[in-house]
């Protein structure tokens, strides 16, 4: 794996929540919300990050951006905002960043949340939701902050006018582009899209994801797409990587992993996507039992009591993430003897 352009590298990232109890309000347990992730993004691409509900999704976005302190873990960002003169960029641990350093590093990482209600300041004008970044920063202020403002509501499809009214004078989508403007404002590397669009309507969920599409291009963007929607992962994603209870289980190219799935949580997952054609028939395949609880995981293998291809070794041994070639990963003891599933192009 070549590391030229990788842009964002995240090593053995852990965060656990204390569990407390009693009087004294002792530790005794942890939820292990993100458990050992290893991932990378490349510069320019989407990276599509799937699993269940709870499986760790949003913790691990907001941990990378240090939104969430992390318990443990490496995660390497090569910033152009902390470039010395005469430098491209500066590779940074952000696990490892001072105050000061987060503050600078806050340019090139930003975040488009979920809720387009909750995420935008009610008592704020459009115009100083979006300008607040530049102020924070000293980047822009007065006529130029204005126009910058300006700029930005127009790139996402909103008018000039907009400036001046609240959040709540607008649609779910509007607001969500509200949202997207604010992010881009420090015109930064990476951004995180913690499942943009799952909490609009189906017909503005498309123009959003075009948006986004464009933004990226435009602004020449890397973005990491969180979503539980696996055909808009689909459409939107460079590469995909699946957790599970907290951990990476797989991540390769997107058609690679949709045509050729290593690990069985995937498969199960696929298996879950519509395709549009009468004719075609695929086994939905139902996973028994419910998820194993992030505070007491099972031994050896996360997935094994869920899993119908599981053997002893899965029971006592937690499997290696590893490469199996072309930038294929995968945690799997039966990565290399099962055939698996695929899904049809839609």
């Amino acid at each position: 794996m070549s590391s030229d352009n990788i842009l964002l590298d995240v090593k053995h990232l852990k965060k656990y929540f204390p569990v407390r109890r009693g009087v004294f309000r002792r530790v005794v347990a942890h939820v292990k919300a993100v458990d050992d992730v290893d991932l990378f993004i490349k510069e320019g691409e989407t990276l599509g990050l799937v699993g269940e509900s709870g499986c760790g999704k949003t913790t691990t976005g907001r941990t990378i951006l240090r939104l969430i302190e992390p318990t443990a873990g490496e995660i390497h960002f090569r910033s152009k905002a902390l470039a010395k003169p005469g430098e491209e960029f500066n590779l940074v641990d952000v696990a490892k960043a001072s105050r000061g350093t987060m503050k600078a590093l806050r340019r090139d990482m930003q975040i488009i949340f979920q809720d387009p209600y909750s995420s935008l300041n009610p008592r704020m004008t459009v115009g100083a939701i979006v300008g607040e970044p530049l102020l924070v920063h000293g980047v822009a202020k007065g006529k130029e902050r204005e126009q910058r403002v300006r700029e930005l509501l127009g790139a996402v499809g909103l008018k000039p006018d907009h400036m001046k009214r609240y959040p709540h004078e607008f649609s779910g989508g509007q607001r969500q582009r509200i949202g997207i403007a604010r992010a881009l404002a420090l015109d930064p590397q990476l951004i995180i899209a913690d499942e943009p669009v799952s909490a609009l309507d189906v017909s503005i969920q498309a123009q959003v994801l075009n948006l986004l599409e464009d933004l990226q291009k435009d602004f020449g963007l890397t973005y990491l797409f969180i979503a539980h929607d696996l055909s808009v992962v689909r459409h939107i994603s460079d590469r995909v990587a699946v957790m599970y209870l907290g951990k990476a289980v797989e991540l390769a190219e997107t058609e690679e992993l949709f045509t050729n799935p290593k690990h069985p949580y995937t498969e199960a997952l696929m298996s879950a996507v519509p395709v549009p054609d009468p004719d075609y028939e695929v086994e939905r395949i139902i996973l028994e039992g419910d998820v194993p609880s992030p505070v007491n995981p099972p031994s050896g293998c996360y997935f094994h009591p869920r899993c119908r291809y599981a053997q002893d070794i899965c029971k006592t041994k937690a499997p290696e993430y590893h490469d199996i070639g072309g930038e294929h990963f995968v945690a799997c003891h039966l990565a290399d003897q099962l055939k698996l599933q695929p899904v049809r192009a839609g």
